[in-house]
């Protein structure tokens, strides 16, 4: 557990920073002599050296996250749908109305979105989480249990949130974390759910990679030129706010975001902390990755890019932490399942090589020595 106490009230501003700023210092790294023995088993295996390619590569990652060589495999897989609101949308920013995001958690709690179905095919369990949705979803049982407040504030023009509710979003999103590794769960996977919320996770990127407003927005749910024109704005407006507060990632988060992609952040950073696997999903898990990453840099070492999103700001995010996406399908759905689609490419390093025979199990020959030069 960390010193964090994700249940823990708002303090004074700056004891909630002292405190993350306390536990990304002393987040764990990957257990290297695990890596180290997942390399040495790779040149033993029945193939020639890095015929695997990549999977090679993720299997050394996943030995060393958990502790272990050979890995286990991924049976607990869990996905986390982060569900909020964004005032923003309300200013046309979105070819969706508002009332979306409310339905949709209706349809994840049904089993009806595509999370589900990817869910249902790779072994994984989903859980919705209502943040923000401005909605009373509390006939959902325990989905509202950790709500912040109904929608955001107007990026465009003002503050998402107050700072009490950034602490209390990123408190609840480490409570989630540690819920589920509790759980058991072997693998976590966040994903977004909220009409507007790539005009937030853009003006987060822009802010955390200091990239040019255009260069960041995309076309989130299908918008027409009009309605990019308008995001755009936004996101320069909340930019301008934001660079005020960047000594602060909470206060940013305040500023720009919202109570789902604060509880984000909170859920990557405290996954690391508990040493567990994550695979990322889009440009909103991306742009919380980045708050999270700010907060505790070796957080990184947790996770794996699932795949890359069409959104622009995805690309910049990614290349911000230094991760190559697992798979590029021109996906931008969010909920989680980009990450779902790469999760089986996970599962096939883990196989290899745990399972693969040695040349000496097999009794096939090694590869022989290059004679040297002689004397």
């Amino acid at each position: 557990m960390s010193e964090v106490q994700p249940d823990a009230g708002p303090d004074d501003e700056g004891s909630f920073t002292r405190e993350l700023d306390r536990l990304g210092r002393t987040l764990p790294l990957p257990d290297e002599a695990a890596q180290l023995a997942a390399l040495e088993r790779q040149l033993h295996l029945t193939k020639p050296t890095g015929a695997l390619g990549r999977l090679e590569d993720l299997s050394v990652w996943l030995a060393g996250v958990q502790g272990r060589c050979p890995p286990s495999p991924i049976t607990r897989p869990r996905v986390v749908v982060f569900a909020g609101d964004h005032g923003v949308a309300r200013s046309g920013v979105s070819a969706y109305p508002p009332e979306v995001t409310a339905q949709m958690v209706r349809n994840f709690v049904a089993g009806g979105a595509g999370v589900n179905v990817l869910a249902r095919l790779v072994g994984a369990s989903v859980r919705v989480v209502d943040m923000s949705v401005d909605a009373d979803l509390s006939d959902l049982p325990g989905v509202s249990d950790h709500k912040v407040r109904r929608s955001t504030g107007d990026i465009s023009v003002g503050p998402a949130m107050t700072r009490e509710e950034a602490e209390q979003s990123v408190r609840a999103g480490m409570a989630i974390a540690d819920e589920e590794v509790d759980a058991g769960a072997d693998l976590l996977v966040a994903g977004d759910m909220g009409i507007g919320n790539t005009t937030s996770a853009a003006t987060l990127v822009a802010l955390l990679t200091d990239a040019e407003v255009a260069t960041v927005v995309g076309r989130g749910t299908g918008i027409d030129d009009r309605a990019w024109m308008r995001k755009c704005a936004a996101v320069r407006d909340a930019t301008r706010r934001g660079r005020t507060r960047l000594a602060d990632m909470v206060d940013v988060l305040a500023e720009v975001a919202g109570p789902d992609i604060a509880a984000i952040s909170g859920f990557l950073l405290q996954a690391a902390a508990r040493r567990t696997p994550v695979l990322l999903d889009g440009v909103v898990v991306g742009s919380a990755a980045l708050v999270a990453h700010r907060l505790g840099y070796r957080s990184r070492q947790w996770w794996l890019a699932g795949h890359r999103s069409t959104e622009p700001a995805h690309t910049r995010a990614l290349e911000r932490l230094d991760l190559e996406p697992l798979v590029d399908f021109g996906l931008r759905l969010g909920e989680g399942t980009g990450a779902l689609v790469a999760l089986p490419v996970l599962q096939a390093a883990a196989a290899t090589l745990a399972e693969m025979a040695t040349f000496d199990e097999a009794g096939v020959s090694d590869r022989e020595e290059t004679p040297g030069p002689s004397a």
